[in-house]
């Protein structure tokens, strides 16, 4: 059982590092709109900036609050614009809230340590991927998924990333803009917007379950919230007009500007 009380109390943090983390959630916001994988920035910023000594579940909860309101944003503002199928989003987004909802009820005793190499290997992961496929993505989408493209959205992108998401957490976004464009033949534009929808899902049952086990920082989470949405809404309109080889750049910037900060952390700090 996860300890009483559960309200998560609030760290001594500086009001330098407040708007730090305000102006990375912004950020995070907009690259989590663009290509998804805006936890890959905000997560080891919270990582780094909250004290020594603070539970690496309250990062993870903490970065979920801020996350979903980024999310809806963008969500919304790619549902008005982008060719999205709803229906297959929604039935994608369940399975990933109850995927998320498991991932989020094992994360509880994961320490900052085991943590942060795991965030590693799924950045030079994904960072691999993009780079020997230098076509996925930029064709038009191909129609209406079948029954059977959409049962293996369902699968890997609903119950297998979802989970991973309430587990971890950081590259859901991007994780999921890859397996749609894979498996549902979307081009990265259209991806993006399918991935908002079902990444709405997932941080909404990831958070359900930190928020239970007061893993939540909720004074931090509020302000960081506001800029997320902002960064959000405008992240989704630029992807909108730029097209899928931007959101291909934006990707693996943001993936190797990453990787290189990681192990500089990791291994050099």
């Amino acid at each position: 059982m996860y300890p009483v009380p559960r309200v998560a109390i609030m760290p001594d943090i500086s009001l330098t590092m407040v708007a730090v983390l305000c102006l990375a959630a912004l950020a995070a916001g907009w690259i989590d709109a663009v290509v998804g994988g805006g936890g890959l920035l905000l997560l080891p910023v919270l990582l780094l900036g909250l004290p020594a000594g603070t539970p690496a579940a309250h990062a993870l909860g903490t970065n979920k609050a801020v996350a979903i309101v980024g999310t809806s944003g963008a969500a919304v503002t790619y549902a008005r614009k982008a060719p999205v199928d709803v229906g297959v989003a929604v039935r994608i987004g369940l399975a990933a809230l109850a995927g998320s909802s498991g991932g989020a009820f094992l994360a509880a005793g994961m320490s900052t340590e085991v943590l942060k190499p795991v965030i590693m290997v799924v950045l030079l992961g994904v960072a691999a991927f993009v780079i020997l496929r230098p076509a996925f993505g930029t064709a038009p989408a191909t129609g209406p998924a079948g029954p059977r493209r959409v049962l293996a959205a369902i699968g890997l992108a609903g119950l297998g990333i979802g989970f991973y998401d309430g587990l971890v957490g950081p590259g859901t976004g991007t994780f999921l803009v890859l397996a749609l464009t894979a498996v549902l033949h979307l081009d990265l534009v259209t991806a993006s917007a399918t991935a908002k929808i079902v990444n709405c899902c997932t941080n909404t049952g990831a958070l359900a379950m930190f928020a239970w086990q007061g893993a939540v920082l909720w004074q931090l989470a509020l302000p960081m919230a506001a800029f997320n949405l902002v960064g959000g809404m405008l992240g989704a309109h630029t992807a909108l007009k730029k097209g899928s080889g931007f959101v291909r750049i934006v990707l693996l910037t943001v993936v190797f500007a990453l990787v290189a900060n990681l192990a500089y952390e990791q291994w050099v700090a």
